[in-house]
């Protein structure tokens, strides 16, 4: 048994079975919508697919969904596993399964890889049918307006009449947010965690160094590459500077320290890893070239960017003019890339608007990536936002 396997897969391997709370395995599905798509910029592509998982089951009227919406570097794989031998399971699937917060015995609960992205579903990597080759940097601009439309014709062609809940973090917060100011009717709750309104300059500053890493690798080729190419190293360093503002200070501190490597010499002077936190920040990076496209980086990257939920409307109270649904806004004391300040105005601007809205701040030194770990705190609050009544009210301060 490899020694980095974790505990829990450890037992699921000598067990040979799901453990309590595992939806199991799982299998992805796609989409094929056939029809023309329009994007926010006006370019159009002749149709798109989209992969995602379901887990649970659609109940009768066709209003028990749950739609999860990914980050940045996500995809539609959030819970279960995809083998009995894979070793990682789903990224939210401490969050979602029998029991849990997100109980699939009662909820039926659906997770797509957003438009623009490289895992299975249309994006810069497909193949242009126009062309046979991909489309590369001819594939259109995307924004996540471009991203929720996309997953409300899915969740028509799923047979969905309501949505119980949208629940998202980070970019996913973004999402869970447009779809409830879109779709007013078809959403009854938002858990919008670790986001924002619009990103602030610091955001996007990081976020223009990353594409920066990619486009200056000359594998980039201007975004034609094949399959197997394109600009590794660039991709990696993004993924390790994008990492950076997904942690905190202190966890990382609490995590490597200045410890050395076990191959560092004290005396060497060379510019291999000497600490365990270049050599951890490497990992990011190597990992994340195998999974992640380039130019699936650059456009999710720049649709951030330019996500902005007062600009179209004048105010950030107008934009939510039309939310029907009852929205929990949960911030993270540690999260430096999307703070608490950002997640606390969208809550007292949907108040100012005359909406249901509360707002959880949880202290933790966890970074922006709170909301992907182990936290009972968090599962309590969302396993009694999805299961409150009308006459029960969240009390936190604001």
């Amino acid at each position: 048994m490899p020694e980095n396997l974790d505990l829990e897969q450890a037992v699921r391997s000598l067990s040979g079975r799901p453990l309590p709370g595992d939806v199991g395995v799982v299998q992805p599905r796609d989409f094929v919508h056939q029809q023309p798509f329009t994007f926010k910029s006006g370019q159009v592509i002749p149709g798109f697919t989209l992969r995602y998982e379901t887990y649970g089951t659609l109940n009768a009227t066709r209003d028990n969904a749950v739609l999860i919406c990914h980050a940045l570097s996500g995809d539609h794989h959030c819970a279960g596993w995809h083998s009995t031998e894979d070793r990682k399971p789903g990224w939210w699937n401490n969050l979602i399964g029998p029991g849990k917060a997100v109980d699939t015995d009662r909820f039926h609960v659906i997770c797509a890889n957003v438009l623009g992205g490289c895992q299975g579903s249309t994006g810069p990597s497909s193949l242009n049918p126009a062309t046979g080759t991909p489309y590369g940097t001819s594939f259109p601009f995307v924004t996540i307006h471009d991203m929720v439309r996309a997953q409300k014709l899915l969740l028509d062609h799923l047979g969905v009449l309501q949505l119980h809940a949208v629940i998202g973090g980070s970019m996913g917060g973004m999402q869970a947010q447009l779809f409830a100011i879109e779709y007013p009717q078809f959403v009854r709750r938002v858990i919008a965690m670790a986001t924002t309104a619009r990103e602030s300059a610091q955001a996007i500053a990081f976020n223009e160094v990353g594409r920066q890493a990619i486009m200056q690798d000359p594998a980039w080729n201007r975004g034609n590459y094949s399959k197997d190419g394109g600009p590794r190293v660039g991709l990696a360093i993004a993924r390790m500077m994008a990492h950076i503002t997904y942690v905190s200070d202190a966890s990382m501190d609490r995590k490597f320290g200045r410890r050395k490597k076990d191959s560092a010499h004290a005396d060497a002077y060379t510019f291999e890893p000497q600490f365990e936190v270049e050599g951890y920040l490497r990992y990011q990076g190597q990992s994340f070239i195998n999974r992640f496209d380039a130019n699936s980086y650059l456009y999710i990257t720049r649709a951030l960017d330019q996500f902005d939920l007062a600009q179209a409307h004048g105010s950030l109270e107008a934009a939510y003019a039309a939310v029907e649904a009852e929205t929990l806004i949960v911030g993270f004391t540690s999260d430096w890339l999307f703070p608490p300040d950002q997640n606390r105005a969208l809550a007292l601007a949907l108040l100012r608007a005359g909406k249901r809205a509360s707002y959880a701040e949880l202290d933790t030194d966890l970074g922006h990536d709170s909301f992907l770990l182990e936290s009972e705190e968090l599962y309590t609050l969302v396993r009694g936002f999805l299961d409150r009544g009308q006459s029960y009210v969240f009390d936190y301060s604001i």
